[in-house]
């Protein structure tokens, strides 16, 4: 094995960082976290500056995605595991670019299997193969800004955000309410989502996110009519900020 081999780890949330952390120092003493960072923007500098042999990276961030990332780093001379909560199902287009992933919450097995793949990539130095298909997967891959990738119990929907009525939390997952009236599940809570939709949005109330170009009404009484006659409770709280976004 490759000694001192440098990795970084990309995820907005820092519990995940800090348990990959404490498994990779288990499981591969030798591998060196030069770098662990929770903003895309400031990974992206710090990939191109430390030029790591390995990167961890979450898919569905604020602002930029792992998909996005990689596009913005240019030169992808370094491999590439995905760590993120997509279902083996919806994601077999990874394994077939030769791209790892595992899965969160992280098992140790997977983690040690992925992980010794991408050493042995770093070894035999085949890297120009790899980074083509990367290439070809992030360029074939949904990564428009206004789409929004929700995983559900069946795989992933790409959705155009302006079809997007409302976002609903639920229980401690979150309903995707859509123009067409469908309804999407999804297992992420509503607080994931708030961080990934754009300027359109606004959460009017704790378990509700509304898609301002569908609202149609606003009631004194304490809630906003959507286009489809739905009624969005509006807290009190933020009624102010509402009505100031139209003045």
């Amino acid at each position: 094995m490759i000694e001192n081999l440098n990795a970084v780890i990309v995820d907005d949330e820092i519990s995940n960082i800090k348990g990959l952390q404490k498994k990779i120092k288990n499981l591969f003493p030798d591998i060196h976290i030069v770098g662990s960072y929770q903003k895309p923007e400031l990974a992206i500098a710090a990939i191109k500056e430390l030029k790591p042999q390995l990167v961890f990276l979450d898919i569905q961030m604020p602002r930029i995605n792992g998909f996005e990332l990689l596009e913005a780093v240019d030169v992808i001379d370094f491999q590439v595991i995905f760590v993120t909560a997509y279902s083996e199902y919806a994601i077999q287009a990874f394994k077939q670019n030769a791209i790892d992933y595992i899965l969160k919450p992280i098992d140790d097995i997977e983690l040690k299997l992925a992980v010794e793949k991408a050493i042995k990539s770093v070894e035999a130095q085949d890297n120009v193969e790899l980074n083509s298909k990367l290439l070809k997967l992030i360029s074939t891959t949904v990564t428009d800004n206004n789409k929004l990738i929700v995983p559900t119990v069946k795989g992933l929907s790409f959705i155009p955000q302006d079809e997007v009525l409302h976002i609903e939390g639920y229980e401690g997952y979150t309903k995707i309410h859509l123009e067409d009236n469908s309804t999407l599940m999804s297992s992420y809570n509503l607080g994931k989502f708030e961080k990934v939709m754009s300027s359109n949005f606004f959460k009017c109330h704790k378990s509700h996110i509304v898609n301002l170009n569908k609202v149609r009404h606003f009631e004194n009484e304490g809630y906003l009519v959507l286009e489809n006659k739905q009624r969005i409770p509006i807290s009190r709280a933020n009624k102010k900020a509402f009505l100031e976004l139209f003045n």
